[in-house]
C-alpha cells in the first residue's frame, strides 16, 4: 500500500537570539520597528509538511509518495531524499522560483519570530492526484490554498481516501471552504488550537465533525491526543520523554503514524497510539528529519510504553 502525501516541502533556516526579544522590543515604539538581533547559532534543517511525513512514515517501513512543488534549488533536499529512499516521482521541480524556505529565529524563552517565503509552493495545483496511480490513500496537508483545494477534489473525484491536514493553512480558508473539505475528507486531524478555530469557522463541534467523517483527531501536545469517531471519544495517552528539544515537526510525525495505522488496518486506540510514539521520539531531537531508528527499535519502544504488542 502507498500513501499519497500532498503538501509543501521547504528548508528551516533556525537561528538562536542568545537574549529575549522582549528586551530589544519597546512596546511603545512598535509603530517605528527596526530592530537587529545576532544570531551566532543557525543550522539549515529539510522541512515542509509533505517533507516530514514522509521522512516518518518511511522510517515505520511505510511507502510515502510525496507530492510538492519545488525550486532551483531542491538538489540539496534532493540527496538527502534520495538517501532515505523516498519516491520523488512526483515532485516537480519549477526553475523559475525557489522551494519554500521559513527562516525561524528562536530567543530564549523560545518565542518565535518567523519569515515565511512560499515560492515554489504557491504553484502546487500544477500537480494532478490523477498523476499518481495506485495510492490507495491520501493526505492534504499545508501547501498552497489552489493546491490544496484541487488536490482534496481529485482525490474524492478518483475514489481516494484521504485525511484533510489544515495546519498552518487554516488562516486561507473560511468556514463554508473548511466545510467542503471535511465532507470531501475521510478523515481530518487538527491540533487543540486548530480545532478551536475549526469550529468557530465552520460551525460543527467536534461530535458534528466525527458525524461527517470516518474520525476527527485532535492533538492536545502534552496531554495527548483525542480521536472521535462517530461512536466513540478515544482518548490516547502522550508517551513520556526523559528531553524535550524541539516541538517542531511533531505534528508530522504524528500525522506519519496515523497513516501507518490506516494503511496496515490497525483499530483506532492502536492507531492513535503509533501516532504519539512517533511525535514523542522526535520531540527528542532537533529538526524535524533527524530522529533515527529501525521498526524492531519502534515495536520494543511501543511495548514498553504502552503494555502490549502492536
Amino acid at each position: 500500500m502507498s500513501a499519497l502525501i500532498c503538501g509543501s516541502i521547504a528548508y528551516d533556516t533556525i537561528m538562536v537570539f542568545h537574549d529575549r526579544f522582549k528586551n530589544h522590543i519597546l512596546p511603545e515604539q512598535v509603530h517605528i520597528l527596526n530592530v537587529s538581533f545576532l544570531v551566532p547559532d543557525m543550522r539549515r534543517e529539510f522541512g515542509g509538511c509533505a517533507g516530514n511525513i514522509a521522512y516518518n512514515l518511511k522510517l515505520l517501513g511505510g511507502n510515502p509518495l510525496p507530492m510538492a512543488t519545488v525550486g532551483r534549488d531542491f538538489d540539496p533536499y534532493a540527496q538527502w531524499m534520495g538517501q532515505c529512499g523516498i519516491d520523488m516521482s512526483h515532485i516537480k521541480v519549477l526553475e523559475d522560483t525557489y522551494t519554500a524556505q521559513a527562516f525561524i529565529t528562536t530567543d530564549q524563552d523560545d518565542n518565535q519570530i518567523t519569515a515565511f517565503h512560499p515560492g515554489a509552493m504557491s504553484f502546487a495545483h500544477e500537480n494532478k492526484v490523477g498523476d499518481a496511480g495506485g495510492a490507495t490513500l491520501g493526505i492534504v496537508a499545508p501547501d498552497g490554498r489552489d493546491g490544496m483545494i484541487e488536490h482534496a477534489e481529485q482525490f474524492a473525484e478518483a475514489g481516494t481516501p484521504f485525511i484533510f491536514d489544515p495546519g498552518q493553512g487554516m488562516p486561507m480558508f473560511d468556514g463554508n471552504d473548511l466545510t467542503h473539505f471535511i465532507d470531501l475528507a475521510a478523515w481530518v486531524t487538527v491540533n487543540d488550537y486548530e480545532a478551536q478555530l475549526l469550529e468557530e469557522r465552520t460551525g460543527l463541534a467536534p461530535h458534528e465533525i466525527a458525524e461527517r467523517v470516518e474520525a476527527l483527531i485532535v492533538t492536545r501536545g502534552g496531554n495527548g491526543s483525542l480521536i472521535y469517531t462517530k461512536q466513540h471519544r478515544i482518548e490516547v495517552p502522550v508517551v513520556p520523554v526523559e528531553e524535550m528539544h524541539d516541538p517542531t515537526g511533531c505534528g508530522d510525525a504524528y500525522r506519519a503514524g496515523l497513516l501507518y495505522g490506516l494503511m496496515n488496518g490497525l483499530d483506532w486506540e492502536t492507531t492513535g497510539r503509533v501516532a504519539s510514539l512517533m511525535g514523542a521520539i522526535k520531540i527528542q531531537h532537533h529538526g524535524t528529519q533527524n530522529h533515527r531508528f529501525s521498526f524492531d527499535e519502534f515495536k520494543n519502544r511501543f511495548h514498553k510504553a504502552f503494555g502490549y504488542h502492536m
